[in-house]
């Protein structure tokens, strides 16, 4: 297979990258700084850089660079930064999946397109009747007027959920919600639910980067892990011993 992925020298990135190389698959990294990339990573056969901002290159390059992919992984998020939070651009992930979804639809592929947005457990699924306390609503509330991150990312999941819908002929999509994020070296065992079994603000579970990586290269390999979760929402925390 051959995979397209944005935030590739992000933490969580860099891991998809890593285990989609080892499985033997073709890497497609669209990345503004190359040299953010381990060595190992950066100087492998199967990778291939394309050194831009993804919202900076055209929408006929990355057309192009999309032609022949048969799946888009974003791993795109904000700098823990003032500038990272407060500065440009304030809707990274929502654009960023806008346009990878409209240049996929340029190139007018046969079978579609499967595209897997890293989101956060923090944004609600509302094709379904997810539960949530009052309290957390009011936190969520005051995180979208003071957090400019928390609603770009909410925007990018409705953008998959409402104008790629479930019945799009060219893309099918995921967008994994990860609990508390963590860094650990291995992947360990984790387990994945329809919406959250608990509080994101009150009581977050926990799960290692590694593990998301695992989970979202799996659902780009694997067509029953697939068929189970596109046009879903799920949930990964890794299991408590």
């Amino acid at each position: 297979m051959t995979i397209l992925i944005a935030g590739a020298t992000g933490a969580t990135g860099k891991h998809v990258v890593r285990q989609l190389l080892e499985q033997g698959h073709q890497v497609k990294a669209i990345v503004r700084s190359p040299e953010k990339l381990p060595a190992d990573i950066r100087n492998h056969k199967d990778l291939q850089i394309i050194q831009a901002g993804i919202l900076d290159i055209s929408m006929a390059e990355l057309a192009k660079q999309l032609n022949g992919c048969d799946a888009v992984v974003s791993c795109l998020g904000h700098n823990l930064t003032f500038k990272g939070i407060y500065g440009k651009p304030r809707r990274l992930v929502t654009d960023a999946t806008r346009r990878l979804c409209e240049a996929i639809q340029v190139n007018e592929t046969k079978k579609p397109v499967k595209f897997v947005l890293m989101n956060t457990t923090g944004n609600r699924n509302r094709d379904l009747d997810e539960p949530i306390s009052f309290a957390q609503r009011m936190v969520i509330a005051l995180l979208r007027l003071v957090l400019p991150p928390h609603p770009d990312n909410e925007q990018a999941a409705e953008y998959l959920r409402t104008q790629i819908g479930q019945k799009h002929k060219l893309i099918e999509w995921t967008a994994v919600r990860p609990d508390g994020l963590i860094d650990e070296t291995e992947v360990s065992s984790y387990e994945t639910h329809p919406s959250p079994t608990r509080s994101a603000i009150f009581d977050a579970g926990k799960v290692s980067r590694i593990n998301v990586a695992h989970f979202m290269a799996t659902l780009i390999t694997d067509t029953s892990t697939w068929e189970k979760w596109k046009g879903r929402m799920p949930v990964i925390y890794s299991t408590e011993n």
